[in-house]
């Protein structure tokens, strides 16, 4: 049976070690973002969902926030899907499905009318698993940065 609940703090190094494993690229932020989240920081993200499967082991999460932009949406005020994750071996047994079913309710009872999520254009598996879930494609787009360089007078007028 599983069973899908909101962290709590008991859940830090859990959802430590899932957050580690979905982003390995940033593990440095990981430990701050969880505790600026527990000290009440909820911006992004504003809620995260644990499931837990019938043993009590923890087999995923969720991360949502609310978002008053969202491509190819039509309200501004979208729940949104930051972060979703399913360790290895309880894939394909319906966690996903159920972790994104409560997020979903989630975001009805913040009287958001759309959520919304994002996935790499080269992710197969992670666009195959929106498809499934219902979510429709709104757009491809592949974003840019240009770091700037500050005039030293612009910096020191502030």
């Amino acid at each position: 049976m599983l069973s899908i609940r909101a962290v709590t703090s008991r859940d830090t190094e859990v959802w430590l070690r899932m957050r580690c494993e979905l982003w390995p690229d940033e593990p440095a932020g990981h430990r701050s973002a969880i505790a600026r989240f527990f000290a009440g920081d909820r911006r992004e993200p504003a809620e995260a969902l644990i499931a837990f499967d019938g043993a009590g082991e923890p087999v995923g999460f969720v991360e949502l926030s609310i978002r008053n932009i969202v491509d190819g949406c039509d309200t501004g005020n979208v729940g949104y899907l930051e972060g979703w994750y399913v360790v290895a071996s309880a894939r394909r047994q319906g966690v996903g499905r159920a972790l994104i079913a409560a997020a979903e309710q989630w975001a009805r009872q913040q009287a958001c009318a759309e959520f919304g999520s994002d996935a790499l254009i080269d992710n197969d598996v992670s666009l195959a698993a929106h498809r499934a879930l219902g979510f429709e494609e709104t757009g491809r787009v592949c974003n840019f940065r240009k770091a700037l360089r500050v005039h030293p007078r612009i910096v020191s007028n502030r």
